[in-house]
């Protein structure tokens, strides 16, 4: 993989006898996953490639076979880790869009100018995306929605928001 490695779902459990793992998706739409794909997974900092054998969807989920892996013990360390790809997989986006993860590392600014804090990841709910913020003192989330976000300056690597009152007090 050349590319920068981009998560796009969580391994939950494992199915079946022969090796097959339930994946959680980051983002349920997403196309990426095909037979022959090399992912990357990811548990406590240790990383390990593999090549898709097959996949199909399981409910919310989607149920993968890799290629070298051929029984339910093989399969059971992956538990936990994280599926990553070369972001070179990732659909072309329309002029002004961009992934989520494209900001992490970014710096958080209200719009009158305060810091926040820095972007240090994202997190998938049912109701949206919303960006982990870390501030001086604590954590936020911020819905990752455009009536929030008011600029994404790629350039200077910064996010400028909007945030309802009260949001940065959660």
């Amino acid at each position: 993989m050349a590319g920068q490695l981009v998560p796009l779902g969580e391994i939950v459990a494992t199915h079946g006898l022969d090796g097959r793992l339930k994946l959680n998706l980051f983002n349920p739409n997403s196309d990426t996953l095909a037979a022959g794909v090399e992912v990357c997974l990811e548990k406590d900092g240790r990383q390990s490639f593999h090549q898709i054998e097959s996949f199909r969807p399981h409910k919310q989920q989607l149920l993968i076979k890799l290629c070298d892996v051929e029984h339910i013990d093989a399969a059971a360390q992956f538990l936990g880790s994280t599926l990553l790809v070369d972001d070179s997989l990732l659909d072309e986006l329309k002029p002004g869009e961009y992934y989520l993860y494209q900001v992490v590392g970014f710096t958080v600014f209200g719009s009158s100018g305060s810091a926040i804090g820095t972007v240090t990841g994202t997190f998938s709910t049912a109701g949206g995306e919303l960006y982990v913020v870390q501030g001086p003192e604590k954590e936020h989330l911020i819905p990752a929605v455009r009536e929030i976000i008011e600029q994404v300056d790629f350039a200077a690597r910064k996010l400028i928001i909007n945030p309802p009152a009260g949001l940065l007090d959660l």
